[in-house]
């Protein structure tokens, strides 16, 4: 098993410039690269299909290519998996208390 490090996502009240939006996850984005520490920031909006942990903790995010053995290792499975790209699917796990957001690319 390896991952490789994408992220650290927070969750902010107000919207920053240049932000995305999710109609279907009812979600504000930033993008990573856009910060030299590569912070995702995300503001939330009612109705999506997030936890509310999710909504209100930061998270970390990996890269892998088969997260199977990070999802029956993790202490609760509390979004996903879900597709997020052609190849590609996403899936938010707590472990240890830290929510940490797997996303594996075939």
């Amino acid at each position: 098993m390896a991952v490789e490090y994408m992220h650290i996502g927070i969750p902010i009240k107000e919207k920053k410039p240049n932000m995305n939006y999710s109609e279907e996850m009812k979600l504000w984005l930033g993008n990573p690269d856009d910060y030299d520490y590569k912070i995702e920031y995300l503001k939330f909006e009612a109705g999506g299909p997030f936890p509310e942990i999710m909504t209100t903790n930061p998270h970390v995010a990996y890269k892998t290519d088969d997260m199977d053995p990070y999802l029956a290792d993790a202490d609760e499975v509390i979004f996903g998996p879900v597709d997020a790209a052609p190849g590609a699917r996403m899936a938010f796990i707590l472990k240890d208390g830290l929510i940490i957001e797997l996303y594996e690319a075939k």
